[in-house]
């Protein structure tokens, strides 16, 4: 792999947002974790990971419940597009 390629090896996650949004709300998202096995060594271990959007946390709740997070997905798509020798997806 050459320092160019883009290792889509992804796995989602969860993490509450403890920032309060206007309603007073958490918001909660599924966060994207490259390389997936960080998330099942994190769930192992008890150590933090870091999401593709910068998001840290230590995942302990099933993703599948949750949005996927905004940011995450859009950087994901645009690693897809770059993967794929297209530009940023429309």
């Amino acid at each position: 792999m050459t320092h160019t390629d883009v290792d889509l090896d992804e796995r989602t996650d969860e993490r509450t947002d403890l920032r309060t949004t206007d309603d007073g709300d958490h918001e909660k998202f599924a966060h994207v974790v490259v390389p997936a096995s960080a998330v099942t060594e994190a769930y192992i271990t008890g150590a933090a990971v870091t999401a593709l959007c910068g998001k840290t946390w230590v995942p302990t709740r099933d993703p599948g419940r949750y949005p996927v997070c905004p940011t995450c997905k859009e950087i994901l798509d645009m690693a897809r597009a770059a993967r794929a020798g297209g530009g940023p997806p429309a």
